[in-house]
């Protein structure tokens, strides 16, 4: 069995490793920014709020200025309007920021200020605060608390979880952004995933062998399903601005990156389920060496059935929780049946939920059909 199981897994890596030099991208060229226009940061060093007028009561600051003192300035090509230039330790002078989604500010605040020239000198805008050192106190709070609990296998779920961003951030999106097919992209990518970080994680064996062909056939059955529902439903995948904004500007194929989408979203749950009824049909045969094919399999579906039953609804649930404004906007406006499950937004997550929920329930018998024949196969040996 070890030698079938490399008949298919040499071939299918040394393919995915070709089609990754050949699609690998070359350098992405960054948008032009506005001439005259960058980004500083800066701490709050005082704010002076002003009685609003009756329309702008209830805006997020109240109304009024503040005075930020920049520490860190982005270099720009200021064109030939250059103004002032912007000097780090020096105060400068911003409106409070006011409308949907305007960051909340106070004296001693660490905020992300955007500049720009114009006749009149250099205007500031604060557009977000700075989150940088407590992204790094909640990722080390995450790595410690995997290695805490997992030990060595939580350093190399940690190592592979690392390798999995490398390929997205370094192969996937880059190449997406220089006009290559998005759902080409993320099908290589998530192959190389697959191949390289279930070893890295799970170790090397049998058991992580047989997870790896399970994920890859049900990742391709995914993907075949995605693209049914995106055909058969005219989905554009451009739902809103951002979506719009990567269409028109980045000249990136939409529709496609909604299938790449989809895919890379339902690898991350095919591998929990493949390693849990590949290792499920393992322990089995450990424990009970008489059972045959048919009976690893009976048993192993059971488990696998109980637990389909808990991460369709996680997964339900999590997209549920990513839609959350739309779901309260549906609910407000008060719309048909018809008219909500016809609305392209709603459409497109119910799709991406369906379609990776599909796939997972296939993964189960493909996973431990294989895996039941493996063992029983070793069995005998």
């Amino acid at each position: 069995m070890r030698r079938w199981a490399l008949v298919v897994l040499v071939p299918l890596a040394l393919v995915t490793v070709v089609a990754m030099v050949l699609l690998w991208p070359g350098a992405v060229e960054r948008e032009d920014q506005t001439p005259g226009a960058g980004q500083a940061r800066g701490t709050v060093v005082s704010v002076d709020e002003v009685t609003c007028s009756e329309e702008l009561a209830d805006e997020v600051n109240g109304c009024g200025t503040a005075t930020v003192e920049v520490t860190e300035v982005t270099e720009v090509d200021d064109g030939d309007d250059q103004g002032d230039p912007v000097q780090v330790g020096e105060s400068v002078e911003v409106a409070l920021p006011n409308g949907p989604g305007a960051p909340r500010i106070d004296v001693g605040d660490d905020v992300l200020m955007i500049h720009m020239a114009t006749p009149d000198g250099r205007t500031f805008d604060v557009v977000d605060h700075q989150r940088g050192a407590q992204m790094w106190v909640l990722a080390a709070a995450f790595a410690l608390a995997v290695v805490a609990f997992g030990r060595w296998r939580g350093v190399t779920s940690l190592a592979g979880l690392a390798l999995t961003f490398a390929v997205l951030l370094w192969f996937v999106v880059p190449g997406i952004l220089g006009g290559e097919s998005p759902i080409v992209m993320a099908l290589v990518g998530s192959a190389f995933i697959v191949l390289s970080v279930m070893y890295l994680t799970h170790g090397i064996g049998m058991v992580t062998t047989v997870a790896m062909l399970g994920t890859i056939a049900s990742l391709a059955l995914t993907g075949a399903l995605a693209w049914l529902a995106v055909e058969g439903l005219h989905l554009t995948g451009v739902t809103d601005d951002i979506s719009t904004t990567v269409g028109m500007d980045l000249g990136v194929d939409m529709r496609g990156l909604l299938l790449a989408g989809i895919v890379i979203g339902s690898l991350g749950v095919l591998d929990d389920v493949t390693v849990t009824q590949s290792a499920t049909v393992a322990e089995l045969a450990r424990a009970n060496p008489a059972y045959g094919t048919g009976h690893l399999y009976r048993a192993a579906a059971r488990v696998g059935r109980a637990h389909i039953a808990s991460v369709i609804n996680t997964i339900i649930l999590a997209y549920a929780g990513s839609t959350l404004p739309l779901l309260v906007l549906i609910v407000a406006s008060n719309p048909s049946i018809a008219d909500v499950v016809s609305d392209q937004v709603l459409a497109q997550e119910i799709v991406r939920s369906a379609v990776a929920t599909i796939g997972l329930i296939a993964a189960v018998p493909l996973t431990t059909l294989l895996a039941a024949v493996v063992a029983a196969r070793l069995a005998r040996d």
